[in-house]
């Protein structure tokens, strides 16, 4: 097997192992660390929670004491940079560089302005051999959400409703139920992945929607009505600040087409229902930089998730 072929592999147990740390990590990105000596791992770990052990951290705690001396010929692999800086743990690439590990390989860089590059150099500094960009794109698809929030100081905002086949979203402007009981589930499994969720004022004034995940478990998100009195621009740097990093846009179309023009979007979820109306409220215009991210049927509802094709993607 080849150090690339052999890299990759080791990697993929990262991405693996972050997965782990989707529910409670945040605001903090998701980040597995797997160490390997003699072809075998002797530790692993993941960033579990915000505010505790880093993925290096519990990794190294893993080890068992008869492995420890293995370190030297170790090679450790950590799906994003090690942080360099003092936060509310020390910083992992000290921790690293105690150890004496000899060689790291690292999936991407990461974005956060106290690290970007800083940890690798840092390694490097101190005679460490650094591996860089080992499944970049899954890496920085992974925690493409808190990338984006870090690059743009805005959450990652996805635009989501469901819409006839003929592109209506009610029936003569009569509200009418698209999903299915399966895929309203999966909106509300989507609203239990997400910070805040929003919605206009003509929307919570029509149909009164509760916004909740009860047909799925986890926390419900923050709920905003947006009013004519608020400038999405400004709302979003609020939003940033008071550390919201996902944001769910449920509609209506006015509002969902005011993201749409102020090229305020990063995902467009669209749920198609095999049925046609002869008028209505006609769903927002897609915009042309977009492709299909993937596509699937359920119940016989068409499910497309849509990015962009230019800008920050995955980065």
């Amino acid at each position: 097997m080849s150090q690339a072929t052999t890299d990759e592999k080791y990697m993929r147990r990262c991405l693996q192992l972050a997965e782990c740390g989707r529910e409670n990590a945040k605001p903090n990105p998701m980040v597995g660390a797997v160490i390997v000596a003699e072809n075998r791992i002797i530790g692993e770990g993941y960033h579990v929670r915000y505010g505790e052990a880093h993925a290096e951290v519990n990794a190294f705690a893993s080890i068992c004491p008869k492995d420890a001396a293995l370190l030297p010929s170790a090679t450790l692999y950590v799906s994003l940079e090690p942080c360099a800086h003092q936060g509310k743990t020390p910083p992992c690439t000290r921790l690293i560089i105690e150890k004496g590990v000899g060689r790291v390989v690292v999936g991407c860089i990461d974005p956060f302005a106290k690290v970007q590059g800083r940890g690798i150099r840092m390694l490097q500094e101190a005679g460490i051999e650094v591996t860089l960009g080992v499944l970049e794109a899954e890496c920085l698809a992974l925690n493409r959400r808190f990338i984006v929030c870090q690059h743009h100081c805005r959450p990652y905002i996805i635009l989501k409703w469901a819409q006839t086949t003929n592109g209506f979203l009610d029936d003569n402007n009569h509200a009418m139920q698209l999903s299915t009981p399966f895929t309203r589930m999966l909106v509300h499994q989507l609203r239990a992945d997400v910070d805040a969720i929003l919605i206009g004022r003509h929307t919570d004034e029509r149909e009164h929607p509760a916004l909740t995940v009860r047909d799925w478990s986890g926390k419900n998100p923050r709920r905003i009505v947006l009013t004519h009195k608020l400038n999405i621009h400004q709302l979003m740097n609020d939003l940033y600040t008071e550390g919201v990093q996902s944001l769910l846009v449920e509609g209506g179309a006015t509002t969902h087409q005011s993201f749409l023009n102020a090229g305020l979007w990063d995902e467009i979820r669209v749920e198609t229902a095999p049925v046609v109306v002869t008028n209505g409220t006609k769903a927002a215009s897609l915009p042309k930089n977009i492709q299909i991210a993937n596509t699937k049927e359920y119940d016989g509802n068409l499910i497309t998730s849509y990015i962009k094709t230019d800008g920050l993607q995955a980065k």
